[in-house]
């Protein structure tokens, strides 16, 4: 799951991501709901239902964030920037769904 250069921070990113599903499991579950909803609903519905779902999306990504950048802030530049990667690697992984916000930082 992690490459040679981020096991460092393997331990950490596991922990943060294990307790990030347990804290935000009713938020995951909306999510999933709101998602099921959007791909039930006609379409006329679709649009709104879209941007319901795209909203609980966008809540679980800046929850992500919030974690990933209050760990990187206490590292110095490069160990922030290998955990940086480190975290988006498993985080997509392991919440594929919802880490557009971390890939649309890391292309930036």
């Amino acid at each position: 799951m992690f490459g040679r250069r981020s096991s460092r921070f393997r331990d950490v990113i596991e922990r943060q991501l294990a307790l990030f599903a347990e804290d935000e499991a009713d938020l995951l579950q909306e999510a999933d709901a709101a998602e099921a909803a959007w791909n039930a609903v006609g379409r006329d519905e679709a649009e709104e239902a879209y941007g319901d779902y795209q909203l609980v999306v966008d809540a679980i990504a800046d929850r992500l964030l919030d974690i990933r950048e209050t760990y990187a802030s206490t590292l110095d530049d490069a160990a922030a920037a290998d955990y940086r990667d480190a975290f988006g690697r498993a985080a997509r992984r392991r919440f594929r769904r919802y880490t557009s916000l971390l890939d649309d930082l890391d292309d930036a």
